[in-house]
């Protein structure tokens, strides 16, 4: 039996159970049956996976050929007890839940291979990322704990927080979303209250994104007041 269930942890994880009943008769749970339900396990993971465009290569572990658990009344139920796709060398968590349960791990090799962008050319902090300055690389996803980038908009106009050379792959903490209003910039202040509205020029005192809280004056009155960025050379303030 397998079951898949999807949990967000940046991207979808696919976490699967696959059970594995011990034969009839045996009065234990030796090393074989085990690493049986492991290459099982993980190759329902792989198939998973492979439908979605990556591919997936994986060893178990070795086990101590003495071992001997009890044997189990219930099918083997296993799972990661990490995350795999921080990890190439997750561990497996192999458990029996019937009237003799027990517990233990196995050591694993995971390469999960699959598509990220990358630099096409050195680039440098504070640039904005444009068409052409990124490329598609295959590269080991879960060697990569930073996590990585596979969506062009989520790329293109993003600025660097750090020079990078060819070939480097992007991950998230590379790029932060540049400021919609530079200090200095002229601004359209607008004071909102429900339906009613007015606005007024103002200039920025600092630089902001979007979504973040900015002193402005108006060119007005020059009086001085905080409001948020709602767009590139807008801002609100309560009325």
């Amino acid at each position: 039996m397998r079951i898949l269930k999807l949990m967000i942890t940046g991207i979808s994880l696919p976490w699967l159970l696959f059970c594995s009943t011990v034969a009839a008769g045996q009065d234990h749970t030796g090393p074989d049956q085990i690493i049986d339900a492991s290459r099982n396990y993980l190759a329902g993971f792989a198939e998973e996976l492979t439908q979605e465009g990556y591919d997936v290569s994986f060893e178990p572990g070795r086990l101590d050929p003495r071992l001997q658990m009890a044997a189990c009344d219930l099918p083997l139920a296993l799972e990661f007890s990490g995350d795999p796709w921080r990890s190439t060398q997750p561990n497996l968590q192999v458990s029996c839940i019937g009237e003799r349960p027990w517990r233990m791990y196995l050591s694993i090799s995971l390469e999960i291979r699959g598509q990220a962008l990358a630099a096409a050319r050195p680039i440098g902090r504070g640039e904005r990322v444009q068409a052409g300055m990124f490329e598609s690389r295959t590269v080991i996803v879960n060697a990569m704990r930073r996590g990585t980038i596979t969506d062009e908009e989520h790329l293109a106009g993003m600025e660097l927080r750090r020079s990078v050379n060819a070939g480097t792959i992007f991950t998230p903490d590379l790029i932060t979303a540049p400021d919609a209003i530079a200090r200095g910039d002229h601004v359209m202040i607008t004071a909102r209250s429900g339906q009613f509205s007015v606005s007024t020029r103002g200039r920025a005192l600092a630089a902001a994104g979007i979504g973040e809280q900015v002193m402005v004056e108006n060119l007005g009155s020059s009086r001085r007041v905080r409001a948020l960025v709602v767009s590139p050379g807008h801002v609100e303030i309560p009325m």
